[in-house]
């Protein structure tokens, strides 16, 4: 997922904030390493990696008698403001801890000094992981399990989450990950457009949609009344857009990609193919252009020039701020079976060789309060994966919010390996083999046949995070 970098210090990569929420830039490198280079002295170069959260200006008794928790995120801009404040709420509410924070830079960056850092014995004492790179790092050690108990003595169980979100953190039949949302790949529309082009329902909402052509029908309908185009879609260069279109429209067959070490990738190549064909007619010049970028889809959006928008939820600040009329749902069911592209953020415990048991059991505390306080994650477009705020009142009145909370229900993530998952190199395969075909060049069955050998040939690589 993608985080409009637009507080917190664009030009740094690593950001500390107090529990007063002070901001200190403390300008680190942005320069990613591979992931053999974790295991090929990675430990080494962790100790100049980090600078350590400052306790200056503390008085004693912060500094001596509460416990000093480490947490590290990738999340930026808007997301970034709304999670200081969950931080500092949890701080305020409990006093036996003081919950620091490290900002990181999205992608490989992040996950590589994370990995250094569970190998290097300086793992932070919790971290936010996407949950789709839970399967990469769980089975080399990186991770240490959730105790589902004591979880439980804080509030939060099970039941508490809908089955896909909860299995996704689960690993060997341990929970690895506790998805504090869902940030699913949605639909946006201009409200105005859609009324001017006879699609919008007498409840104010977006006609039902339910083909690929009545799909198309919409689209040049909003088209005829922008006189640009009718959907915004920024695909250029970005990997991650081009997979999160075409992964909902394939699960939207009934079908999975799996793959499994070893083994030949199980694809259905007659869904994909089809899937890819309907992008292909999406980018037809009229109801979107064929060779346009994700800023130049959001900038036309906002401007009025197209009536539909294909983006992640992350964008709806961005759309509230430009006082667009706007409204938000799923990407409409086009191939029979409802499924939404999506990821979480997570709350992971980091290895740590030889834990302090009364700072991870404030970590349980620290996550709890986060979750049951996650009303605000959603006001930032997010879907809680925490059910009560999602069945509370207060979430009931976000809007458009609650119009693509069932995208939570519906949710597909990428294909679980040790290179998939959001800010890995999964997406870039993807887009090296696939983009020719998103822009016309190259039929849709060859493209998606050479991104399944890449697959394959990364399949017969040993998970180099499983030697650490």
């Amino acid at each position: 997922m993608k985080h409009t970098n637009t507080s917190f210090g664009q030009s740094s990569n690593v950001e500390e904030f107090s529990n007063v929420g002070r901001t200190t830039n403390v300008g680190q490198s942005s320069r990613g390493l591979s992931r053999r280079a974790v295991l090929g002295g990675g430990a080494a170069l962790l100790g100049g990696a980090f600078l350590s959260t400052s306790l200056a200006g503390c008085s004693a008794v912060a500094a001596g008698d509460v416990r000093q928790l480490k947490f590290w995120h990738l999340l930026s801009g808007g997301d970034g403001i709304k999670m200081n404040a969950l931080v500092q709420q949890a701080n305020e509410e409990n006093e036996q801890f003081n919950a620091t924070q490290t900002v990181l830079t999205w992608g490989t960056p992040y996950y590589t000094k994370l990995a250094m850092a569970s190998v290097g014995g300086r793992a932070p004492d919790v971290a936010v992981m996407h949950a789709t790179r839970v399967a990469g790092y769980a089975p080399g050690g990186l991770l240490d399990p959730w105790d589902l108990d004591i979880l439980a003595e804080e509030g939060v169980t099970e039941e508490d989450f809908l089955p896909r979100v909860w299995e996704q953190g689960v690993v060997d039949g341990e929970l690895f990950a506790i998805a504090l949302d869902t940030h699913p790949f949605i639909m946006m529309y201009n409200t105005d457009v859609a009324e001017q082009a006879g699609v919008l329902g007498e409840d104010g909402l977006l006609q039902e949609i339910t083909s690929p052509d009545q799909f198309l029908e919409v689209a040049r309908a909003m088209q005829a009344v922008t006189g640009e185009h009718g959907l915004s879609y920024g695909f250029l260069n970005d990997g991650a857009q081009m997979w999160r279109l075409f992964y909902t429209l394939y699960a939207q067959h009934g079908v999975e990609i799996v793959l499994e070490e070893g083994q030949p990738v199980e694809i259905d190549m007659d869904a994909a193919v089809e899937s890819l064909e309907f992008i292909q007619s999406l980018l037809d010049g009229t109801i979107a252009t064929p060779t346009g970028d994700y800023g130049t889809a959001v900038s036309e959006f906002v401007t009025g020039g197209s009536g539909l928008f294909f983006t992640g939820v992350w964008e709806l600040p961005t759309m509230q701020n430009a006082e667009l009329p706007f409204n938000a749902s799923v990407i409409p069911t086009l191939f029979g079976t409802p499924a939404t592209y999506a990821d979480s953020h997570s709350f992971v415990l980091p290895h740590q060789n030889v834990p302090d048991e009364d700072k991870r059991r404030d970590v349980y505390t620290f996550v709890a309060s986060i979750l049951k306080n996650s009303i605000s994650w959603a006001e930032a477009g997010h879907i809680p994966s925490y059910q009560p705020i999602v069945e509370s009142p207060a979430y009931a009145e976000l809007d458009p919010q609650v119009n693509y909370a069932q995208a939570a229900e519906q949710v597909v993530f990428d294909p679980g390996a040790w290179f998939s998952g959001s800010g890995s190199d999964f997406q870039a395969y993807f887009a090296e083999n696939v983009q020719s075909v998103f822009l016309g060049r190259e039929d849709a069955r060859s493209g998606m046949e050479g991104f399944v050998r890449r697959l394959e040939i990364m399949l017969n690589r040993p998970n180099p995070l499983e030697a650490a």
